[in-house]
């Protein structure tokens, strides 16, 4: 099986879920999964008003880089990591990209 094609369903479902999680929360934004596939970049993107405040904010942002799913920005209570190894994708296919490289080779994912 081609692991970045399965690592590329997988990525969208679990950001489908997150957004749809997000939405049920509120009712004042919405979240949408935006991806391109030719470039490896996915992403939840809220967008809406909380109360007075306009919201556009990217709580999720995964890039798919070879074999790897890196994780360039997590804004989620549990950690997409968590989401990613619950259906199967090892630690280390995932790159916790957000981290500096110096402190990344310490945190036991790729």
């Amino acid at each position: 099986m081609d692991t970045q094609l399965n690592y590329r369903d997988i990525i969208k479902r679990i950001l489908q879920n997150h957004a749809d999680y997000r939405i049920a929360l509120t009712d004042g934004y919405d979240s949408y999964v935006l991806f391109d596939d030719e470039r490896g970049q996915y992403l939840v993107l809220d967008t809406g008003w909380n109360d007075t405040q306009y919201l556009h904010a990217t709580p999720i942002h995964l890039s798919l880089i070879g074999n790897k799913i890196w994780i360039q920005y997590d804004d989620t209570e549990e950690g997409i990591a968590t989401d990613l190894m619950e259906v199967g994708v090892p630690k280390e296919d995932i790159v916790l990209g957000f981290r500096h490289p110096k402190i990344r080779q310490h945190t036991g994912f790729a």
